[in-house]
C-alpha cells in the first residue's frame, strides 16, 4: 500500500488539502485511495510514535494502526495531512534554525508502515513570511522564544531538506512553494490523491477563490472557458493575469512586523529563501513542482 504523509509545514494550508481531497471523495474511494482525516489517527499514531521510540513497528502493530485508520480494507493508497506531523507551532524554529526535526519525525512516521510505499508531501514558504504566521499561533512566549536564538538569516530551508532526504532515502519526496498554490494547486491535489489529468477535479481552484472573491472568479471562468484546448501552462497564465487584476485588497501582501526585522532583513531572507528554493529543486530524490 502507498502510504502518504502531507506534513505541511505550519502556515502553509490550514486544512485547504483534505478540504480539495474530500470533495473528490467518491472518485477516490471508487480509485482506491482512502484519505483519513487527523481526528481518525492523530492520538493513535503519536501513540505508537511514542511506543516504538523511532523503532521499526512490527507487521502486528501496522495491521492494528490500519485496521484502526482505514475506512475500507485493503486501499491501494492512504492519505494523511496535519501540520502537528511537524509538531506544535513552537517546533518551526529550534536551535539549528528551521524545522531541525524534519528527518527524524519523517524516519518515525515511516517507520510506523515499514513494510509499505512511503511518500511526504511539504510545502515551504519564505521564512519571513512562515516566521510571521506561526507567531500569530504561538502560545510559547513570544518571539524570542520562538526563535531559539536564532537570527533571521539563519531560517534555511535547504537543512531540513537534506535532513529529510537523508532520513528516508529512496522515499518519495515532493516539494512546493506556499507562494505558488494558487497556480498548482489542481497539480499538487492530483499528485496526493494519484488523480490523473483527464479525471475530473472538484475543489481545484479552492485559493484562486479566497484571493478573487465572487467577481474575479466569474472573470477567470470567462477567460478560462474561451480557451478551446486548455494546457496547463495555459491555464497558469491566464489565472496569474485575473489575479493582477481581481485580487482582493491586501489578500496577496502580508505585513512582516517581527521585531528587529527590517525591510532590509526582509528582502534579505527572501532573496535568500529564492536561492535556496533553486537549489532544493535540483537535489536528488526531490520532485519540485514549479509554476
Amino acid at each position: 500500500m502507498q502510504m502518504v504523509f502531507h506534513l505541511g509545514v505550519h502556515g502553509t494550508d490550514d486544512g485547504r488539502l483534505l478540504k480539495t481531497l474530500l470533495k473528490n471523495r467518491d472518485w477516490l474511494t471508487a480509485h482506491g485511495t482512502d484519505v483519513i482525516a487527523p481526528d481518525r489517527h492523530g492520538g493513535l499514531f503519536e501513540k505508537a510514535l511514542a511506543s516504538l521510540k523511532g523503532g521499526r513497528a512490527t507487521p502486528e502493530m501496522q495491521q492494528i494502526l490500519l485496521d484502526a485508520v482505514l475506512h475500507g480494507e485493503a486501499p491501494a493508497r492512504a492519505v494523511f495531512s496535519t501540520p502537528t506531523f511537524m509538531g506544535a507551532p513552537g517546533r518551526a524554529v529550534g536551535q539549528g534554525g528551521l524545522y531541525p526535526q524534519m528527518g527524524a519525525r519523517a524516519a518515525a512516521l515511516a517507520n510506523l508502515f515499514p513494510d509499505h510505499d512511503i511518500e511526504f508531501f511539504v510545502a515551504i514558504r519564505n521564512p519571513a513570511s512562515l516566521i510571521a504566521e506561526v507567531l500569530s499561533i504561538f502560545t510559547g512566549g513570544g518571539y524570542d522564544a520562538l526563535m531559539q536564538g536564532c537570527g533571521p538569516l539563519d531560517l534555511r530551508w535547504r537543512d531540513p531538506i537534506q535532513a529529510l532526504l537523508r532520513a528516508v532515502p529512496r522515499r518519495r519526496v515532493v516539494i512546493w512553494c506556499h507562494e505558488d498554490v494558487p497556480l498548482i494547486w489542481p497539480e499538487i491535489a492530483r499528485l496526493i490523491g494519484n488523480i490523473p489529468p483527464d479525471a475530473p477535479l472538484k475543489g481545484g481552484t479552492l485559493y484562486l477563490e479566497e484571493i478573487l472573491g465572487q467577481d474575479g472568479m466569474a472573470c477567470l471562468k470567462e477567460a478560462l472557458a474561451a480557451q478551446d484546448q486548455l494546457s496547463v501552462a495555459q491555464r497558469r497564465t491566464i489565472s496569474s493575469q485575473v489575479m493582477q487584476t481581481h485580487a482582493l485588497p491586501a489578500v496577496l501582501d502580508q505585513m512582516i512586523d517581527l521585531p528587529g526585522w527590517t525591510q532590509d532583513t526582509v528582502d534579505r531572507v527572501t532573496d535568500q529563501y529564492r536561492t535556496e528554493v533553486a537549489q532544493i529543486a535540483v537535489l536528488s530524490g526531490v520532485e519540485f513542482v514549479l509554476v
